[in-house]
């Protein structure tokens, strides 16, 4: 990691201390291990989780790529790096992706959180560079037009799917069948 890049291009492992929005114990849910296993099944080495829209806390997708992480790390006994991608400027966007490409030809997998779409120009382009994206809905805060958008400028090839979170952090049900 070069010491010239700024903070937010940062790749970090997750055990590091990250400050997280929500209850840190979440990554022993069985609900989060049900997820991470649904995710491991799938051919990623660069996974990025985007926000359905505006309406959650600033580190919603960075507290949850700390989490999935944590209990991937759990499952593999491997290291999974976390990469914030959240405040990622025009200019930093290519050693960005370098510095995630670097990490995948060592080895390593990626999680790479997001902002939404519509308030970072950087975010669609960093989604269509990774293996896959999930959209993350957090619940009653974010609008559906928001979340088409989002999947209208990432493309909706690119999505391996969504989840749905409650403010607290725990997963929401899935819908009745």
């Amino acid at each position: 990691m070069s010491d010239q890049r700024p903070p937010s291009t940062a790749l970090s492992t997750s055990h590091q201390n990250v400050a997280l929005a929500h209850p840190s114990h979440l990554w022993a849910d069985p609900d989060w291990q049900r997820f991470w296993l649904t995710l491991d099944r799938l051919p990623w080495k660069v996974l990025t989780l985007i926000p359905a829209g505006e309406g959650a806390p600033l580190d919603f997708t960075l507290s949850m790529a700390v989490m999935l992480s944590r209990t991937g790390m759990t499952h593999i006994g491997e290291p999974i790096q976390v990469a914030d991608g959240t405040q990622i400027p025009l200019n930093q966007l290519n050693p960005f992706l370098a510095e995630v490409r670097a990490c995948t030809e060592g080895g390593q997998r990626v999680i790479v959180a997001l902002a939404p779409a519509g308030s970072n120009a950087t975010t669609a382009s960093i989604a269509k560079a990774s293996d896959g994206v999930v959209m993350c809905v957090m619940m009653e805060k974010m609008k559906s037009r928001d979340a088409q958008r989002t999947l209208d400028l990432v493309g909706h090839s690119r999505f391996l799917g969504s989840v749905i979170v409650r403010p607290d952090g725990s997963m929401a049900p899935p819908p009745p069948k």
